[in-house]
């Protein structure tokens, strides 16, 4: 067995209209990814309530907290009680009139890592996010964890591979990120198996263009939309994917779960060498990379 040997849970949920219910459920299905021996458990996007972005309400905003706050405090007590990396996505409230979109690290016993706001945030029928987010301002980060160097993007940013590439160069060993994507119901015969297939496709890229694990955690179940007809069906199906780009383990569509599994650390490495994409890249070629389209071509 390699050495670097890592048990991770990712949480699957389905979350109701109330936010004490949902914590009091993901700290009961994260108490029981530890119990089963994770080192590492992540949870999907937003978990504390219902995915609120549907509508622009700004009684929303009460749903915000600070971070440290009440559920990285009860969060840090089960990570520090079981030694375990937990990575939790919160709605965070940074002053009045401030808000982001954030994952919140917590190291085991050695308490809160740290905390990665969102950078990319969407704005489409149903995920209306602009309104409530500020993109993040802390950049792309990595977290030394013990678990894990652990580089937390979150939903939207899943799509971009600047994301992923900047994580990874920072030394990220896994990538992880926390989500809420779906179908519109109306939508789903037409081009929902399209829509799926590209979200796992790109996040499988990520990980072989960077030679680094992804895991992604979605919610499941229909979320109404708050304002009106229609709602989103979250298509649930987190997963985990290796270095090369197969998928390792993913959860059931339509329930709860808790997707365990164990990952070989030193993949990484092997992969590599074995595909040294880092070693031949142009660095010298990608200044305009920064340009948000080339109008001269």
């Amino acid at each position: 067995m390699s050495a670097r040997q890592l048990a991770v849970a990712l949480i699957q949920m389905r979350c109701a209209a109330e936010p004490q219910a949902n914590l009091a459920r993901a700290l009961e299905m994260a108490r029981k990814a530890a119990q089963n021996g994770a080192k590492l458990i992540c949870l999907p996007e937003l978990f504390q309530s219902r995915y609120f972005c549907q509508s622009e309400d700004s009684a929303h905003f009460a749903l915000a907290e600070s971070i440290p706050g009440p559920a990285t405090e009860a969060f840090t007590a089960l990570a520090a009680e079981f030694d375990a990396a937990i990575v939790i996505s919160l709605f965070e409230r940074r002053t009045a009139g401030l808000y982001h979109n954030t994952a919140a690290v917590l190291d085991g016993r050695r308490g809160y890592a740290g905390k990665y706001r969102k950078m990319h945030i969407p704005d489409d029928p149903r995920y209306y996010e602009k309104y409530y987010f500020t993109p993040g301002d802390l950049g792309f980060k990595v977290f030394a964890t013990e678990a894990a160097r652990l580089g937390v993007l979150v939903c939207w940013d899943q799509w971009y591979p600047e994301a992923a590439r900047l994580t990874a160069l920072k030394g990220a060993e896994i990538l992880v990120y926390p989500t809420a994507i779906g179908w519109h119901p109306e939508e789903k015969a037409r081009v929902g198996e399209r829509q799926h297939s590209a979200w796992e496709t790109a996040q499988r890229a990520h990980a072989i263009a960077n030679g680094c694990f992804v895991l992604a955690i979605n919610r499941t179940g229909f979320e109404p939309d708050p304002a009106g007809e229609g709602g989103i069906e979250f298509w649930g199906q987190s997963f985990a994917v290796a270095p090369d780009g197969r998928v390792l383990a993913r959860g059931p569509a339509d329930a709860e779960a808790i997707i365990e599994l164990e990952l070989d650390l030193e993949e990484i490495e092997a992969f590599r060498i074995g595909w040294p994409f880092l070693r031949d890249r142009r660095i010298d070629a990608y200044a305009d990379i920064t340009r948000r389209f080339d109008d001269q071509s």
